[in-house]
């Protein structure tokens, strides 16, 4: 039985960054290694992630919410800098709004066959906290 964070771990996770990296490279100009610092990865994952060999289990550009909060994490790291908190709550919003989406229930099937989606709520009830909600 696999938790939703250990799907969003192995689902989510890859293409966020991919994402990201690309918003560092085209919209800020960053070099992959710079990208990947940023990012806490590899140059050579962030090379993957351009080439697309890496992170494209799911296409966050469809979603303009979360294209939207990809771009502002990007934005704030490439201007700002973060701490390793706020990047870490920024994160944690965008997989809530991926799994509030519904968007990786095919993904939780495809990890594990045991898993019934017609009978799962739990991503998108008020219940499943994360570190982006009050206790």
């Amino acid at each position: 039985m696999l938790l939703p964070c250990e799907v969003a771990v192995k689902s989510l996770l890859p293409p966020v960054r991919a994402a990201l990296a690309r918003q560092l490279m085209t919209k800020h100009g960053l070099k992959q290694m710079e990208a990947a610092k940023l990012l806490g990865v590899s140059q050579p994952a962030v090379s993957l992630y351009n080439k697309k060999m890496r992170g494209k289990a799911l296409d966050l550009e469809k979603d303009k919410e979360i294209k939207r909060l990809i771009e502002e994490l990007a934005n704030s790291l490439a201007k700002e800098g973060l701490s390793h908190k706020d990047f870490t709550l920024k994160f944690c919003e965008i997989c809530r709004v991926t799994r509030a989406k519904g968007l990786l229930c095919n993904m939780h099937k495809a990890l594990d066959p045991t898993f019934d989606i017609e009978k799962c709520e739990l991503c998108m009830s008020t219940e499943l906290k994360c570190l982006t909600q009050n206790p």
